[in-house]
């Protein structure tokens, strides 16, 4: 069972703090992180300089960040899969950065849901990219979420027949 981020720290110990800025300033990192590496130190310093938060608030974004990166690659694919009119490696940076946190929070991270993942991954692609290309992530979070949920219905399936 995939960790709850925003029940076991992720945005938790900061009543001031709302998920939204948290899901901000991981995007943030991510999208440092894809474009140029950085050392952690350096991120944080920014981060905190940037955004005025505290080095604790860095470094739950940073928790999830690394488990974001852990996932990359199957991230990544899973929207390479879906993304059949446009290549992977020509998706802009803050879109991809965007997809990948949405792609997490949608089948990695436990507590979220599937909703309120497209809507959040929509605000940020609105707010950091354009509205054009928040239609675009709408249209690849939906239709990863549309195929997991028919899969795990078609499992479901399978299984209650092997068992009759």
């Amino acid at each position: 069972m995939p960790p709850d981020l925003y029940k076991s720290g992720f945005g938790k110990n900061f009543m001031a703090f709302s998920q939204q800025k948290m899901r901000e300033i991981v995007f943030q990192l991510l999208y440092s992180w894809d474009f140029a590496y950085g050392a952690e130190a350096d991120m944080t310093d920014m981060i905190m300089r940037q955004l005025a938060v505290t080095k604790k608030v860095v470094r739950n974004a940073m928790e999830q960040v690394q488990l974001i990166r852990e996932r990359r690659d199957e991230i990544d694919q899973l929207i390479s899969g879906m993304s059949k009119s446009y290549d992977f490696s020509r998706i802009p940076r803050i879109e991809r950065n965007v997809l990948r946190l949405g792609v997490f929070e949608l089948f990695f991270a436990g507590g979220i849901p599937p909703k309120v993942a497209i809507s959040e991954a929509i605000r940020l692609c609105r707010k950091f990219a354009t509205p054009e290309a928040a239609s675009f992530i709408n249209a690849i979070l939906d239709a990863l979420y549309t195929e997991g949920v028919a899969k795990r219905d078609e499992e479901e399936h399978n299984d209650l027949s092997l068992s009759h």
